[in-house]
């Protein structure tokens, strides 16, 4: 009986040792806006959920989530929230997950949303993230990893300009929820005009037929980092091995800018030979990262 009960001790010790071991991730979900901001989360089909699928963000405000290994899904943040005197329903005009209330209990961002999409531990071990416009924009965000062990494309994403106030007339969504009725949020070209070469759906449904339109260039240029359009692959996604890694998911993000004059052109106006900014926000071993491009006229 004794050698059976230290054999279960025995057992429980290297259990737990293993668990110790284990490599944690987490997310660190920041507010950096003038504003409220509400965070929704939709984990993928067959995956853990996270502890909260919705919550607000005061200004300033940050919450620490786990994430559980295997973890895949989405976030992102809905602006302009309110609760209705009389039905008490949830509502927010952009980025509505569609609950009613302020948990999202399983629904998805309502286009356009700027989007920071993950697969934690995933094929090989690796992290993979990512920031997408391809369901459009309404906030800024930045997705900065901390603390990964190395190894993979791992390095901080994200779309750090406000293009609301740059996006063209037919994709712009305005709202009278804003001050002077300004724009709140950017479709897509897909969301805008529902074709298959915009949707790459169709005969346009893959890489080779579906290619980057006048739109999703806006969404590039401006971005560089983000993916603009469904096969924006190769220079839109991200991973990280190992490690016990932290994902910084910020709102708003602080940017940072430094004087290009060898960039000449810059789509957000268009034609730009004004003085151009690059905005960063890190470096990386010595490296600018470069995650916006701006015009300012001389």
């Amino acid at each position: 009986m004794a050698s059976a009960h230290r054999a279960v001790i025995g057992f429980l010790l290297v259990f737990l040792a293993s668990l110790s071991g284990a490599a944690s991730k987490s997310f660190t979900i920041t507010n950096n806006c003038e504003y409220t901001v509400w965070p929704g989360i939709l984990s993928s089909a067959g995956s853990a959920g996270m502890d909260a699928t919705g919550f607000a963000l005061a200004p300033r405000e940050s919450r620490a989530m786990p994430v559980p290994s295997g973890w895949s899904g989405r976030l992102w943040g809905r602006t302009l929230c309110s609760t209705d005197a009389g039905t008490g329903k949830f509502s927010c005009v952009t980025g509505d997950c569609g609950s009613g209330k302020q948990d999202c209990a399983g629904g998805g961002a309502a286009p356009p949303a700027t989007l920071a999409e993950f697969t934690i531990d995933g094929s090989g071990g690796m992290d993979f993230y990512d920031v997408s416009l391809v369901d459009g924009y309404n906030l800024p965000v930045l997705v900065a990893p901390h603390g990964a062990a190395g190894g993979g494309n791992c390095a901080p994403t994200g779309c750090m300009l406000d293009l609301n106030r740059a996006c063209p007339a037919d994709l712009r969504v305005a709202s009278t929820s804003s001050p002077g009725g300004g724009g709140v949020a950017c479709k897509s070209a897909c969301e805008a005009f529902g074709s298959a070469e915009y949707c790459c759906s169709g005969d346009h449904g893959n890489p080779s037929t579906c290619k980057p339109s006048a739109y999703s260039q806006f969404f590039k240029n401006a971005c560089p980092r983000a993916y603009s359009y469904a096969y924006d692959d190769a220079t839109s996604t991200f991973t990280c091995a190992g490690g016990d890694t932290t994902y910084a998911i910020t709102f708003c993000p602080s940017t940072t800018r430094y004087e290009h004059t060898s960039c000449v052109t810059c789509y957000l106006t268009r034609t730009c030979s004004y003085r151009t900014f690059l905005v960063a926000d890190y470096c990386d071993q010595n490296e600018l990262i470069v995650l916006g491009c701006v015009c300012k006229q001389a």
